[in-house]
Order: structure tokens, then sequence, then C-alpha cells
């Protein structure tokens, strides 16, 4: 009986390893495919090729099938992206991604090129200095994007709730993003917290601090956290960030492929708000690390969200360095709220929903007036 037991496990064992070297020996196949394909290309093609960017738009085709937040970086746009962690890049200060095969802007960057010029957050560009986007890898369209400091580019816009599309001309400049800027709003501290690079949580710390020594501690009413068109950054600095407004328990939570994976950041300092009231205004703008913070806020009952549903990206992205000083991003894991619920494509829905209205004469902002005004009120809601 043991006999033939061990004959029915050797059995097993080898089916399973002829169904490995089966599967092994057809992806070995595909990639000479692959080979075969490049060689007709290299020697047939109408016009020369450049052989490492064909291999490289290969590259970047394969990350871009899984979805449009993973892509190939070269050694320019690597080097690029590690600078607009640090807070200071070139380009024109808009955060995009590719939908229905146009560019869509996700959010533009506070005192930039493109937010002077009047771009909106869910905008979508659909010619870049009359070169029509669809059919271009969103790589593509922000090498296009990209430029020479000082030089003008003009982008065709269409804006939902307007009929013609908009030409809008810009300037590329040097981005220098100041990740927070603060003011006092009578008796309560206005906080905009622009981006979550390095310097967001060392921002936030020196802005509450700020206030409460201009406004005085017992005088202070509460705060405003004004994340709209933040399109997020580094995962630590919005758990960091979090961890101010938190004296304890989850932030949030990031699960990979292994579904028992789960990786967890936990709010372990003190609230350095010292539980003053505080509301955290959003809008279509508002992604990723920004949706992490107003999220974790949100399920723990620690602010009101006001304003419009933000944009809905749930998803982590792991850069894997390459030997060439390239890069690869690539989606690795998804994020969820302290209540268990994922953000990806959904995005935070508000405690209070206030459409914004631009007033083109006033420029009032009636989406800060309504947070201004709900504390002017004796009770704040909950």
């Amino acid at each position: 009986m043991k006999f033939l037991f061990a004959i029915l496990v050797f059995s097993i064992s080898l089916f399973s390893f002829n169904l490995i070297s089966a599967s092994n020996q057809n992806l070995y196949k595909k990639l000479d495919i692959f080979g075969d394909v490049f060689e007709i290309i290299k020697n047939n093609y109408v016009e020369e090729i450049n052989d490492e960017k064909v291999i490289e738009y290969a590259i970047n085709g394969m990350l871009q099938s899984l979805d449009p937040h993973s892509g190939y970086m070269d050694t320019e746009i690597f080097t690029e992206m590690r600078e607009e962690t640090k807070g200071e890049f070139g380009g024109l200060g808009i955060e995009v991604t590719m939908e229905n095969g146009y560019v869509k802007v996700i959010s533009p960057i506070d005192d930039t090129p493109a937010q002077k010029a009047g771009v909106r957050p869910g905008d979508f560009i659909t010619h870049i200095d009359d070169t029509d986007v669809l059919g271009l890898s969103l790589t593509e369209a922000v090498d296009l994007l990209r430029g020479p400091v000082g030089k003008s580019i003009t982008i065709k816009v269409v804006r939902i709730g307007q009929e013609d599309t908009i030409d809008i001309t810009l300037k590329r400049a040097v981005i220098t993003v100041q990740a927070v800027k603060y003011r006092r709003e009578g008796d309560v501290g206005y906080i905009r917290l622009i981006s979550f690079s390095e310097q967001a949580d060392k921002g936030i710390k020196d802005a509450i601090n700020s206030l409460f020594g201009e406004i005085g501690e017992n005088n202070t009413v509460g705060f405003i956290l004004d994340l709209r068109s933040n399109p997020g950054g580094l995962l630590d600095q919005s758990a960091r960030v979090t961890n101010n407004f938190l004296d304890s328990g989850e932030i949030v939570s990031i699960k990979g492929r292994d579904k028992s994976d789960i990786s967890r950041f936990t709010a372990s300092g003190s609230d350095i708000t010292k539980g003053k009231p505080i509301i955290v205004l959003i809008n279509q703008g508002s992604a990723s690390a920004s949706e992490i913070v107003a999220g974790a806020l949100q399920d723990h009952k620690r602010a009101i969200i006001l304003g419009e549903q933000s944009y809905g990206k749930g998803s982590v992205q792991t850069i894997f360095p390459l030997n060439d000083s390239s890069a690869i991003r690539m989606t690795t894991a998804l994020y969820y709220t302290p209540s268990g619920d994922s953000i990806h494509k959904v995005g935070i829905l508000p405690d209070i929903e206030v459409k914004f209205i631009y007033d083109e004469q006033t420029e009032k902002d009636n989406q800060l007036d309504y947070a201004l005004d709900l504390f002017s009120k004796e009770t704040l809601p909950n």
C-alpha cells in the first residue's frame, strides 16, 4: 500500500513538473517570437530605427498594458522623478494619467504654469502642440509635455460642461513645490497641503505650531486642512501627516498579490492639534496620499470631510531600479482605509458635499467659506 502511495505521489509530482515545464517552454517560445519581431522591424521598417528606444517602448507597452500607473522610466525620467519627490523639477506642474486614450489631468500643482494658466482637475488633453494624443502611451505624452525651461507649449483641452475645446498656452518652468502653506482665518488655522513631498510632514508640524503661536492655543477654534487638487506623493509622508491628527488607531493598510500579507500604518504619536476640530477639503483632484489622509480621519471621525468626491487612486506603485540607471514603476498593492474600504476607482465621499463654484469677478472660494461658516456655529457637526 505504501509502495502504491509513493508511486501515486511521484506520478502527481511528475505531472505537475511537466505542466510547469510546458508552461516555461511556451513562455520561452513567446520570448523567441519577440526577438524575431524585433529583427523583422530592425531589418525591414521603412526608416532606420533606434534599437534601444524600440526596446524601451516595448518594455513600457508591457507595463502600460497592466494599468495606466505602471510604466518604464528611462534614465532621464527616473532622475526627474527623484527630483520631484524632493520638491523641485522642471515642467508644467500637472499630475496626469491616461483615460480613454487621452491624457487626463488629476491635478495642477499650486503656483505652477499649469495652475496659473487655468488648467483644472478633470480636464482632458487631446492635443499637445498640434500632436494628437490619441494612440500615444502616457510616457510618450508626458515626453511631449516636457521640454526646455522657458519654452512655451500649447495644449488643447476638453472640459466637461463646455462644448468647445480650449487652447491653453503655458511656458515651461523650474517647478519648486512648497509642500505646505498656511494662514490665519480669524480664529481658525487654514493649512494648504500642496503635495506629499519629503517636506510635507515637517511643513504640517511647523504650520500648526506657528498658527497656535499666532492665534493662541486656547483661542484657536479649529483647523482647515485643504487637500484639494493635491495629487499625492510619498506614502510614508501620508502616514506621517495623518499621525499628527490622531492619538491612536490604524491609518492605512496595504495589501499586495498575497492577500494574507498585509502591511499596516498605525498612529503612534499624539494629536498635536490638541483635539481641535478639523475640516478637510477635498475635490476630484485629491488623489492617492490625499485620500489616505482624508479616509483615515473620516473613518476615525476625527474630521469632517467637505467638498467633492475625490479622484480614486488607491494603488501603490513601487519603483524598481534597473542596472542601466533606468527603472520601472509598477503597481504592487492596493491600500485600504481603516474601515477596510478600498479607495481604488471609487474615491472618498465627503460628509458634506459642496460643489465648487468659481466666480471670476470676486474669486471667492465657496467651499472654504462654507467650512469657515461651520466653525462660526456653536457646534460643529460630526
